[in-house]
Formats: structure tokens, sequence, C-alpha cells
């Protein structure tokens, strides 16, 4: 069966636009926002609201009726435009069309009466409307008004008039099609306990609220049963893991643990470290494999807790594998790891892309017969010659920055499944932690070593730049170091690296008497990890640098961090860039530096940033402001499927309850193989097919 209206051209535009091949697929692509179309206004109230309107002319969408008076084309090639002179019994607005000219000449016929949609701008002191969606009285949806939906459309489906309203009528066209209510994909024992209306009059409703409440129990109906599948199914994948997957049994705590915590222990472990190493200790003692996200701020101690866990491994006749994201992090890890184990005994080597034949030739084969003990390298490790002889614990630091297929090569090491704990230091909301590494259980370091003090986050604005300068060299001069960063974004590439190399300059000229780096993510790896080190060792004083340096420099001496253009950054990211200052015991300070000229929601994120320096209410405020998708690391963390209507940033309370009702649920019937759980089964099934081929096709 196929939509009458939509011919191949159009299918495939849905199809590559917003990845609707089905009628199902359709009445889940759900609209954005609702607006008032109960109210008809006239051209004079119109021009009153303009006289109000703010500097920059938009004003809120309207409906107008009325009747075209006169068509005229204006301009040449791309320049030619369409205008139209739409008047009712108060006045007349002019109407502007870009694309598509001759259709609109077709469709719409001067002296027919119509009811118009858009949004009046003022431009050249002008009133129009661009675009506007034109209807007879007749064709406006029946006759419905109220709340009606506005769905998402793009540049390549409004120049074949996929607009908003031509999304509607395919909605309609599918209901009216439909003979028999929609096929219920929720077991009545869940809709009647949480008192939930049906499939079918949820989905009338989010496209066709009867009312508002009507629109907000369908709404709380769809995010309820797509996150309950969602958790239900990150659950159960967990419950088979467990069943399929025993662990190693490390019973034991001996001599390298006891040892190292009562001679070589650098500061006593703080509150949070103990009890994350408790929760570690128990995972691995359980006999199940141990899968657990580390969290914590830059400078809370993570390394130490997972050497610690690296010295239970080794404590119980297992090798032990570190594997991080950059080259200068695996060196740090080596140097900083070396020191803390040194005079225990303990075999540990490095293994990088650097790492010469000759080296590998002694590593290689000591690694297989089980002499190195620990192994910390970079995806060097995942190679196929790197063997491990009895490899129990594999710990990824900043693990976001591999791929699933990276770090599942690297536990692949061993025949049966290493003990595994990833760590990363971008805070997670937690309700990102329950759904995009909801298979994982999750321990969190919140507290900072005793003697770190906090780093101040200043906002100054360009034109105090020179004082900002005099107080930067008198940092340089107490022997200290510096940060300078500059955005390098995708779309303006060239620009960027043209304000790095320039900002480069300038700093060379106004600190001439003090060394500087410059690192950016175009430079070869080898020359970047040189640039690196010299600042590293102390050679140069200043790096002006990208975000390269987010993660992974650790340069005690380093107490200032001046971000350029900070506006152009995310909350998360210009908290990553803040921590690479601040870890030792000297004052550290980080500045934002942004013009003037700020919209309302960058002066938020920036006054969050001053306001605080705790990287989990930083990661929520980045989540309220940015949404899940734009969230550092994310991207790669395989969710089995999409959402098409919760929202992580808001529907927090309803993740809970639907976890902890997935959890009851897989509990009594892991597999669900009880009759009662029948089309629970068989949704999930469903939904975890790669592509859906929905109901009938729409071309």
């Amino acid at each position: 069966m196929y939509l009458p209206g939509i011919g191949p051209r159009k299918a495939e535009v849905l199809k590559k636009e917003i990845d609707v091949v089905s009628y199902e697929d359709m009445l889940y692509y759900f609209p954005f926002r609702y607006i008032d179309r109960s109210r008809i206004y006239t051209v004079k109230e119109v021009r009153e609201i303009a006289i109000q309107t703010p500097v920059d002319g938009s004003m809120p969408q309207i409906q107008l009726k009325g009747k075209i008076v006169s068509f005229s084309t204006l301009g040449d090639g791309r320049k030619r435009r369409l205008t139209a002179i739409f008047a009712d019994h108060t006045g007349s607005i002019e109407l502007v069309w870009f694309n598509s000219l001759k259709m609109i000449q077709n469709t719409y016929k001067t002296g027919v009466e119509y009811i118009l949609f858009g949004e009046p701008r003022v431009f050249n002191g002008r009133l129009n409307i661009t675009h506007p969606e034109l209807d007879t009285e007749d064709k406006f949806l029946g006759g419905e008004v109220g709340n009606q939906g506005q769905y998402r459309t793009t540049e390549a489906m409004k120049n074949i008039f996929l607009h908003s309203r031509a999304l509607k009528r395919i909605v309609i066209s599918i209901l009216e099609l439909l003979k028999e209510p929609l096929t219920e994909t929720l077991p009545d024992a869940i809709l009647d306990r949480f008192r939930l209306v049906s499939l079918d009059e949820a989905i009338r409703n989010i496209h066709f609220p009867a009312s508002p409440q009507a629109l907000r129990n369908a709404q709380y109906r769809l995010k309820f049963e797509e996150l309950f599948y969602l958790q239900l199914n990150i659950l159960q994948v967990v419950k088979f893991r467990n069943k399929k997957l025993g662990g190693f049994c490390f019973t034991h705590v001996g001599d390298y643990f006891n040892s190292f915590y009562a001679n070589n222990l650098p500061f006593e472990l703080t509150n949070a470290q103990k009890r994350v190493v408790r929760e570690i200790r128990k995972d691995m003692n359980s006999g199940r494999q141990m899968n657990r996200l580390l969290q914590g701020d830059v400078g809370s101690g993570k390394t130490l807790v997972a050497l610690l866990s690296v010295l239970i491994a080794l404590d119980n006749g297992f090798q032990a594998a570190i594997m991080a994201p950059t080259e200068i992090l695996a060196n740090q890890h080596f140097d900083t790891i070396s020191c803390f184990v040194e005079g225990l005994g303990i075999n540990v080597c490095l293994l990088t892309g650097s790492t010469r034949k000759k080296e590998r030739e002694i590593i290689l084969p000591a690694l297989e017969a089980g002499e190195i003990h620990l192994l910390i390298g970079t995806h060097a490790l995942i190679e196929d010659t790197v063997n491990f002889n009895r490899l129990g614990l594999v710990v990824i630091d900043e693990q976001h920055r591999f791929g699933v297929a990276q770090r599942a090569k690297l536990w692949d090491k061993n025949a049966h499944p290493p003990h595994v704990l990833v760590m990363t230091a971008t805070p997670i909301p937690r309700t990102l932690a329950m759904t995009f590494y909801g298979d994982l259980d999750v321990s969190v370091i919140d507290e900072l070593p005793p003697g770190r003090k906090p780093i101040k986050t200043l906002h100054i604005y360009s034109e105090r730049r020179k004082n900002l300068y005099e107080s930067v060299r008198r940092q340089l001069q107490q022997g200290r170091q510096v940060y300078i960063v500059y955005p390098l974004i995708e779309e303006s590439e060239k620009i960027d690296l043209k304000n790095l190399s320039d900002g480069f300059e300038t700093t060379k000229e106004i600190f001439p008497e003090y060394r500087v780096s410059m690192v950016h993510g175009k430079m070869k790896p080898a020359e970047k990890e040189a640039e690196m080190q010299r600042f590293v060792a102390g050679e140069t004083q200043i790096m002006v640098a990208t975000t390269v340096i987010e993660v992974g420099v650790n340069v005690p001496n380093a107490s200032v961090m001046l971000i350029e253009n900070a506006e152009r950054f995310g909350l998360s990211q210009l908290h990553q860039l803040r921590g690479r200052v601040g870890r030792g015991a000297d004052q550290s300070y980080c500045i934002l530096l942004t013009r003037y000229e700020l919209s309302e929601q960058t002066r938020r994120r920036l006054a969050i940033m001053t306001e605080t320096n705790d990287g989990f209410v930083i990661a929520e405020e980045d989540l309220k402001l940015r949404g899940p998708g734009d969230i550092d690391g994310t991207q790669q963390s395989g969710i089995p499927f999409n959402l098409k209507i919760a929202d992580l940033a808001h529907d927090g309370q309803i993740l809970s309850l639907v976890r902890d009702l997935a959890q009851e649920i897989l509990d009594d019937d892991a597999a669900l193989e009880n009759p009662e759980h029948a089309l629970l089964n068989r949704q999930l099934k469903k939904l975890n097919r790669r592509k859906q081929t929905g109901w009938f096709m729409i071309s």
C-alpha cells in the first residue's frame, strides 16, 4: 500500500533528511512544538505588534485571513524573488518567496480568500512574511483550530514543498487509512499501573491534541515507553553478560597492595577514593566480570585508584594494562606509576607508536612470558603482536576517545575477558550515565585531595586585554607557566588556524623575554608531542594551542589558562580546559576572554563557569543548555536506539521510574519468556532490528 501524493523524489528526500521510509516512521516523527491556531489577527493588529518588536525585528508566528491582491517578480538570477500584496479589511502586508516561484503563482490566485500562517518580520522598515503557509478555509485542516504541531524541516524538504503543513497532511492521510486502532506496545498491566493512555490515543493526540491535557498525557505515555524499552534493553544486556561471562575472582589482597599502601602511598586517600576502591574490590571478588565506569573531576585522584586496582590484580597472579588516548598521557601515567611503585619489584613497561623496534623485541616476549606485570600504552596495546600471559584487568583512560571496537579488542587479548575499569574526567550527568553508559556500574570520586586551592575563574572582555597581559606577566615573573587557547572549529578551520598563528606571533611580541610553544591538531604527531614535551619540561613558558591540550597535559607549574573567544566553547569543554591548571599548590586562574556583544545563553554559560568549579554541576547545566547530542563522547557510546521524544535533560524522573520497572521485570524474568512478558519481548526485538521497514512504504 502506498501513500498518494508522495512520489519517488519526495520519498527520497524524506528518507535522506529525516530517516522516514514508512507509515510508522512518519507517525513517530513528532512535532517539536505546538502553536495556538485558534486566533486570527488582522493586518492592523500585526502592525501594532511590530511597533513593539525587539531590534532584530522578529515577531511571533500569526494567522491572517484575507486575499492576495497582486503578484510581482523582482530581481534577476539568484536574487530573483516573488512578492505579493495580501490584504484584509484593515490593511495589507507583503509576502515574499525565494524558491519555486512559478509553482507559487500557479497554486495561489488573486481574489481568493486564504488563511495565512507565518512569522512577520520588519525588514528595511517594511513588514513582510517570507514563505507563508496559505490554505483556503475549507482545506484549513478540516477547520481544525487550537494547539497545532509544528514539524522540523530542512531546506531540502522546503524546496520541494515538504514543509510542516505538508508533513501534517501526510500524518492525517496515514491516520485516515488506519481502519483499526494502533496495536498496543505496552502490556495492560503497565498501562493500568502507571495510568498511561493507549498508544492509539497517544499518537493521535501528539500530532493533533484534543486539549492541552490530552497533549500532556500523550507526551508522558510516549516518553515513558521510549525510555522504558531503552532501559529494558540495556539492563537485559547486563543480565545476559553477567550470566554468560564469569569473572576472575580476585580474593587476595597481598604484598603488592599492602606494601604500597603502607610505604609508598603519596598522600592519604580521600573518603571518596576509599569508597571507590571498596566498590572495585567487591566487583573483582564477586565472580562476575567487572565493568565499571569511574568518573572523577580533573585532579580528583583517579590514577591512584586505578593503580590500587592494578595491585589487587597483581596480588592474585594476573597482569594488568592501562590504555590512554595519547602518547603524552601514556607517558605521564608511566612516569607517575613507575615512581609510585618504586622498590616494590613491579615490572612496569611502556608501549606506544613511538616505541622503537629494539625495545618492542624485548617487551613483547617478556609480556607473553608473564614477566611484565603492568603494560601502559596507547592504541599500540591492541596490535595483533601484543599478547599477554594472564591479563586480569584492563583500565581505559578517557574512554570516550576510543571506539567500541577498539576497547573490545583489548579485552579480547585474553581467552577469558578481564575485569574492565573505564575512567573519564568528563563528568557525565546522571541521566546520561544511566542511558549512554547504563551497562556499566558507575563510581564517582566527588572530592578533591586536600591542599588543592580552587581555581579562580574570571570573565574578562577583550577591551581590558592590556591589563590582563600585565597580570599574566606577573605570573610568569614568579616562575609560573601559561596556556593560551584558541578555538578550532571545522566550519571555520582556515580562519581559526590563522587566528592561532597570529596569536602565536602576537604572544611572542608581547612577551619577548619568554619562550613560546604552539600546538594544534593539524601538526604531525611527532612534532606536536615534541612541542608539548618542551612545555612539560619547562623549556617553554607559554603554550599557545587549540583544544588538543584539553586532555592529558599535566603541568603542576602552569597556573594560568587564558581562553580566547571563550564564547565559542561549550561548558564541559571550558571546564576540561580549566582543569589543565590548578594541579600544583599555587593559586591558579582561568580567564575567559570574550567580546562584549554576547547572547543571553552565552552570558549564562560563562556565568556558570565563574560561579562553580564542580564538574557535575557544570555537566548538568551543559545538558540543559545544549542537549545530550552535543555532550562530549556520547556519540560513540552505542545507545541501542534513537530517542524521538524523550529529553534526557528534563525527563530524569521518568528515566528513574522506568529503570526501576525494567529492573523489577528482569529480576523476575531475565529472558522475558513468561507469557505476561511476550509483548515486551516482541517489541524489544523489533526495536533492536537494524532497520525498521514499518507497516507500509510511503512512496
